[in-house]
This record gives C-alpha cells, sequence and structure tokens, in this order.
C-alpha cells in the first residue's frame, strides 16, 4: 500500500491528539510516511506538538513527524490536509455565545447569531489554506471539519469552486454511535442511513440493517421516550450536562415529524425560548471546554512531553476521527463507499435549491464524493431549509461584499431572532467584538 503525508491544519488544537491517535490506530488501513502540523499559534501548537512527538515515537517511530507555522514547509509535499481550525479560539467562542443570551437569543458555536460570528471569522481562514493548498500541493486533498461547516461550505462553492475540499461534519456520527447502541450493534458501520439536510440541520429518513431491516421502528420508540440519551455515556467529548440535555431534547424535536429521526442540532431552531431560559449567562458552553477539554488536554500533553512518555496518560482516541480517516482511505484507494458529505445539491434533493451545500450520503473515491439522489422532502423540511440556507448564503455574500445590511438580514432571516431591532442590536455587539477578525462592514 502507498504511504501518504498528512498535514493537520490547526496542530494546536484540543482536537488534535485525538486525530493523531486514531491515525496511528490505523497505519495498517491508512498508511503514513509523515505527518506534519501546521498553526499560526506556535506556543499553542508546541505544546500539542511535544506530546504528539512522544506518541509518534512509542508507537510508530518510522513515520516521519514536525510542525511549524511557515505555510511553505507545512503545506509542500502533502496528500491530505486534514483542517480543523477556530480562528479567535475559545475567548471568541464565550462570546459568541454570551453576546446574543444578553438579548435573549440563543448562543450556541454555531447555530444563530453565534455561528454566524463565528462564520464570518472562518470563512478568510479556510480560504486562506485551501490557497495554500493549492500553491504548494495542488494535487492534494482537503478533509475540512472547520465550523460552522455549512457557512465554510457555501463560502468554499462561491469562491473557490474547483478547489479539492471536502466538508464534513462529525455530529451525525456521534448520532449514529448511539443509535447502533439503542439497537444493540457493534458499530454504527452495520446500519445503511438515508440523511438529508444542512450541516447541523438535518433529518433520517430511513436507516437498515446489512440485511435490509428496517431499523427505524425500534429507533423511533426510543427517541420519543429518551431522545438519543443512551445508558452509558459512550463519547468522552460529550459527557458534559449540556450535551446530555441536548440529547434528551431530541424527543422534542422528534414530535414535530415522527417520521424521520433529527439531527440534535435542530433544537436551537424549534426550541429557541427553551434553550434560552435553560441557558447559563455568565458560564456557557465554551467555558465547560476551556475548563474541561481543553485543560485536560493542555495538561496532559504537558505530562507527556515532560516525562518523555505516555504511560499513564489518560489523552485517547476522538471517535469522530475515524470519520476522518475513512474518508482519506477512500480517496486514496477508491473504495466508494458511502458517508454523509456536505456537497452541492444540484438536483439531489429534487424540490430544493440546486446551489444550496447539502449533507447527504455520497459514494467516495478518488475522484470526490457522488452524491446519492434524495428525491423530494416534506414541506416542513423544505420550509425550514429554504429560510436556513438564505441565512448561510447571505452571510457568505455579506463577507464577499463587506456588507453590513446583508449580515443584518442574515442574522434577522435566522429562526432563532425573534425581531430586526433585536438583530441588529446583536450584529453591532458583533462588530465591536469582532473588529480583529471580521471584514470592515459598510
Amino acid at each position: 500500500m502507498k504511504k501518504y503525508s498528512v498535514l493537520v491544519a490547526g496542530g494546536g488544537s484540543t482536537f488534535t491528539p485525538g486525530i493523531v491517535l486514531m491515525l496511528l490506530d490505523n497505519l495498517d488501513k491508512f498508511p503514513i510516511k509523515e505527518l506534519k502540523f501546521y498553526d499560526n499559534d506556535a506556543a499553542r501548537q508546541e505544546t500539542i506538538g511535544k506530546a504528539c512527538a512522544v506518541l509518534i515515537k512509542e508507537r510508530a517511530p518510522e513515520v516521519v513527524f514536525s510542525y511549524t507555522t511557515d505555510p511553505r514547509e507545512a503545506f509542500s509535499g502533502v496528500d491530505f490536509v486534514m483542517a480543523h481550525i477556530r480562528v479567535g479560539k475559545y475567548p471568541m467562542r464565550e462570546l459568541d455565545e454570551k453576546i446574543p443570551l444578553k438579548y435573549g437569543v440563543v448562543g450556541q458555536e454555531t447555530c444563530g447569531p453565534g455561528g454566524i460570528a463565528y462564520g464570518m471569522r472562518s470563512i478568510g481562514g479556510v480560504l486562506e489554506l485551501v490557497d495554500y493548498m493549492e500553491k504548494y500541493s495542488p494535487n492534494a486533498w482537503m478533509l475540512n471539519y472547520s465550523n460552522p461547516a455549512a457557512i465554510v461550505a457555501e463560502a468554499t462553492r462561491s469562491m473557490r469552486p474547483n478547489s479539492k475540499i471536502l466538508n464534513i461534519c462529525d455530529m451525525p456520527v456521534g448520532i449514529e454511535v448511539r443509535m447502533a447502541e439503542i439497537l444493540g450493534l457493534e458499530s454504527r458501520k452495520e446500519m445503511t442511513v438515508k440523511y438529508y439536510g444542512l450541516n447541523h440541520f438535518g433529518w433520517y429518513s430511513d436507516i437498515r440493517d446489512q440485511a435490509g431491516n428496517d431499523l427505524m421502528p425500534k429507533l423511533k420508540e426510543h427517541v420519543a421516550k429518551y431522545g438519543y440519551v443512551v445508558h452509558k455515556d459512550i463519547d468522552s467529548q460529550h459527557v458534559e450536562p449540556s450535551w446530555n440535555d441536548t440529547f434528551a431534547k431530541a424527543k422534542d424535536v422528534f414530535a414535530l415529524d415522527t417520521n424521520t429521526l433529527p439531527n440534535t442540532y435542530l433544537k436551537y431552531y424549534l426550541f429557541p425560548d427553551y434553550v434560552v431560559e435553560h441557558s447559563d449567562k455568565e458560564y456557557t458552553r465554551a467555558n465547560e471546554v476551556m475548563d474541561g477539554r481543553e485543560k485536560h488536554v493542555f495538561g496532559e500533553c504537558r505530562k507527556i512531553a515532560e516525562k518523555g512518555s505516555s504511560a499513564g496518560a489518560s489523552l485517547h482516541i476522538d471517535e469522530h476521527a475515524s470519520y476522518i480517516v475513512d474518508l482519506a482511505r477512500a480517496i486514496a484507494y477508491n473504495t466508494k463507499e458511502r458517508m454523509l458529505l456536505i456537497v452541492p445539491n444540484q438536483g439531489s434533493v429534487s424540490n430544493f435549491d440546486p446551489t444550496a451545500m447539502v449533507e447527504i450520503p455520497c459514494l467516495v473515491g478518488n475522484t470526490g464524493p457522488e452524491p446519492m439522489q434524495i428525491g423530494k422532502i416534506p414541506q416542513f423540511q423544505l420550509g425550514l431549509m429554504n429560510q436556513q440556507v438564505a441565512v448561510e448564503k447571505l452571510v457568505v455574500e455579506a463577507w464577499m461584499e463587506k456588507s453590513y445590511t446583508k449580515l443584518w438580514q442574515a442574522i434577522t432571516l435566522s429562526k432563532t431572532v425573534p425581531s430586526a431591532s433585536v438583530a441588529k442590536a446583536i450584529l453591532d455587539d458583533l462588530i465591536a467584538a469582532n473588529k480583529d477578525y471580521w471584514p470592515e462592514l459598510h
């Protein structure tokens, strides 16, 4: 098997060690000759990089490893770029969440005004990575899971239409892992799913086992009672109370349309009053992550680097990272694996905007994804998706045109926001907070 050169863009991320462990665990399926990290925050990346150097030396000393802040050095000679950047890091996420909450509006990382703010920061960062890749390794593929994926995907469709970038999300993977547990299956890969929607905004319409048996009735029975809550927490990333509440709330989202099973993020759009009521305006999800995951990962990395050994360390494989390895393998070895990707609709959902970036099953091979036909979708989902895709397109147009009005329109149109006046107040606060990151709006 050919060995590949992989760059992780966002080397200083708390998710990077989990991805490295997953890559090391899959070297028999996806051999790597070289692994590089790239980040524009040298100090943060060094903490992660020193620990990962130890992990690689212990488990696969033949893999050449390096990390750098120099784009030429990072992007030269690579086959895959795995991108997960967070422009502004967690302090900006905290503002994304707390500014809308001040006005009684959902404060969430990827949904509503917070997601729009994050999108306005992410667009330039992701385009920069695409341009570096095309300049230094024009044959490489970028597997992008930088959030908010819906806005980033629309931006790359609009501004880099010919780039070899695949936009993916791990949330359906997390839901499917739970579904498999509900069903008593060994793996989510024992299920064949039909799914449609936008990123963080979709529905499962059919789920079957490998023999073709319908698994939806048993899943619906569970979700109607418990949402996606399962008996034990299988997702180390998602054990905080806020996540348990999200999985439980799927019960109420499901009640709106019992023909499908929902993505958990729909709670923010369909029950925004509930979400605000159950939010702590002083201590949001960003604070949970900074005090939990971030401290833990960086603490463990420092210990590994100091000891020169990973013995006793509690870093572990990120279950979601397996999806990235599967995607890289599908492209590298032309496996035609069926995976959910964010792709241009182009008629897959026949009664929906052909230029929308939809999240649907695709067969993935060495030429990229082949989207599957979904056909017509019901009026309820269609109405919600038309509204949400307009938000995403307006955000990208606002970034491209530096338009205050279009961004105001985008926030106003979000189902999480009650009025144009509230949207304007939030926007003005977000502009002040993001002055170092957004284009100057006129």
